[in-house]
């Protein structure tokens, strides 16, 4: 074993794949897993009270999709690496993974050739990108930055939530959520509820999951 192994924290919903994950990256003497998470928020906490190596982490997650959390664990733990899962292949879903400072995404399929190396690579400090993107994530177009808050408001927004139920849930005041809601559609040129929310699902900057 070496002497200071990988540490990992994996984040899925399903814990079935979480097993399956474990089972692939320790079977690595030098990945170790240190905790796991089935939604955003726990893995937020869960970053930062480990402080692990590594996060692997799926996109589509529970109340708060893999680019936000992302966000979030770099913002307590800006040394750790975050290695994005995704069923899509979209370049505006590896795109907002990246801006929002991911060190790699994988398609899902075909982990077990790639999951264990593209671990070691990031936590080596390479940027790790699925072959099968090409040059597409690179190519992703520039898209309107929104910052985490806004990005919280609008996955309620596409969760259906009104302000008032938003800023129950973000411990704000409905009159900062009706700001956060006109900040974002100011920001995308959006002009009413409904084509934010097909935008933002269709741009990948919140979960459907």
């Amino acid at each position: 074993m070496p002497e200071a192994a990988i540490s990992v924290l994996l984040v899925d919903d399903h814990g079935l794949v979480r097993r399956g994950f474990r089972r692939m990256l320790e079977d690595d003497p030098g990945i170790r897993v240190v905790g796991e998470a089935s939604d955003g928020h726990d893995a937020v906490e869960a970053a930062a009270r480990l402080r692990p190596t590594v996060v692997v982490m799926d996109f589509a997650l529970p109340s708060m999709n893999g680019a936000v959390a992302t966000r979030q664990i770099l913002k307590t733990s800006p040394e750790t690496a975050v290695l994005i899962l995704s069923m899509h292949s979209e370049p505006s879903y590896v795109h907002t993974c990246l801006e929002a400072g991911a060190r790699g995404y994988l398609l899902k399929n075909a982990m077990d050739l790639e999951l264990v190396a593209a671990v070691k690579q990031v936590a080596a400090g390479a940027r790790v990108l699925d072959p099968r993107l090409g040059s597409l994530a690179e190519t992703g177009g520039e898209q309107p930055a929104l910052t985490t808050r806004e990005l919280e408001v609008l996955q309620l927004i596409v969760n259906g939530k009104s302000n008032k139920e938003i800023a129950t849930v973000l411990g704000l005041s409905a009159n900062t959520v009706a700001v956060h809601r006109a900040n974002i559609m100011q920001t995308l040129g959006i002009h009413n509820t409904a084509e934010m929310v097909v935008y933002a699902i269709r741009k990948g900057l919140v979960s459907i999951a």
